[in-house]
């Protein structure tokens, strides 16, 4: 990012109440992508663009999240976390920190992975003279996010909230990442619950404020579903080489697709298919297809697909787990079958 954007903040509030039972036990932006927490690829990817503050403006669970992220001195900024009474929406998130912004920040919601080449996204920020500019994906279904229509000379004329599939103005979606000027928090009311992109956004162009879109070519995940939570680790897999010796904890067993196996994981005489094991786990005897299994849990003779398994789960022989969310802590037993989301 642009020397002039040292700031940013990272909106982390929400429950996550779509990846229930897991988020339980902890809040949204600490679930595992290859057992680091997920908020701080985020956080890694502001800090190699120049931002040396972060402030996480938290709600749901904050000390489970300031213990899992730490105070960002291994990534090279400093984390200030930041405590709301009662949700205020991401406009009124930042509205409670007006006081303490610079003139120019970025921001961004906590839930989303995405490639912003962040340096180039606050070049153009300047160059425009714009109020705020917001980063965009093109998508194959806009309709799942807020769709974005953007002009010849990349100024934003309209925004749509998750329209009907077919209705969408454009394939362009907004991304949750934005380089801003404090000044549009004055159009933020006080004390009130209010959206940066379904309310802020669309005042700020009635008002005749010129909001500029940046493309970013590469990929965006949100975290909204366990099947995203599982897609999302499957992606980085593919992207990251295993540690040394990792052959060696695999012995007896045959793997296929995208694939890891964290610190201290041993999988032994099992298949696994596009799946992911986490640290500590111990797995015998079993197939595992499209899963991520979270640290320390253990399988032995188990059969499990397309499901996401908490921390610390036990999956007895014969068992077999299908399209699952099996929360921490979780005991199968032998010969259990467990379909669809488990509680």
């Amino acid at each position: 990012m642009a020397p002039r954007v040292k700031q940013a903040v990272v909106l982390v509030g929400g429950k996550g109440t779509r990846l229930l039972p897991l988020t339980l036990t902890r809040p949204k932006p600490a679930m595992p992508v290859l057992d680091k927490p997920f908020i701080k690829y985020l956080i890694g990817s502001l800090a190699s663009a120049g931002v040396r503050e972060v402030i996480m403006a938290c709600g749901y669970k904050s000390d489970l999240l300031a213990a899992a992220v730490g105070d960002g001195s291994d990534m090279g900024v400093e984390i200030v976390y930041s405590d709301e009474q009662s949700p205020m929406g991401t406009g009124g998130a930042l509205k409670l920190l007006e006081d303490r912004l610079d003139p120019v920040f970025a921001a961004a919601n906590g839930d989303t992975l995405t490639s912003v080449d962040f340096s180039a996204m606050a070049e153009a920020h300047f160059s425009s003279g714009a109020a705020a500019t917001v980063s965009l994906s093109k998508v194959d279904d806009p309709s799942r996010y807020g769709v974005v229509r953007v002009g010849k000379d990349g100024r934003i004329t309209e925004f749509q909230d998750k329209p009907r599939p077919g209705e969408e103005i454009s394939d362009l979606v907004n991304t949750g990442v934005y380089i801003a000027q404090r000044r549009v928090l004055e159009y933020v009311p006080p004390r009130t619950f209010f959206d940066f992109s379904k309310d802020l956004f669309p005042l700020l162009l009635s008002r005749g404020e010129k909001l500029t879109g940046h493309v970013s070519a590469g990929p965006w995940t949100d975290i909204g579903v366990p099947a995203d939570l599982i897609r999302l680790n499957l992606e980085m897999a593919g992207r990251t080489h295993q540690s040394p010796g990792w052959e060696d904890r695999i012995a007896g067993s045959r793997i296929s697709g995208r694939f890891y196996i964290g610190e201290e994981a041993i999988m032994r005489c099992s298949e696994a298919c596009e799946s992911v094991i986490s640290k500590g786990c111990i797995i015998n005897d079993s197939y595992i297809s499209g899963t991520l299994l979270m640290k320390g849990c253990r399988a032995d003779g188990a059969r499990i697909e397309r499901s996401v398994i908490g921390e610390g789960c036990a999956l007895g022989r014969g068992c077999i787990v299908s399209d699952a969310v099996l929360g921490d802590g979780t005991v199968v037993g032998e010969n259990e079958k467990v379909t669809g989301r488990s509680e």
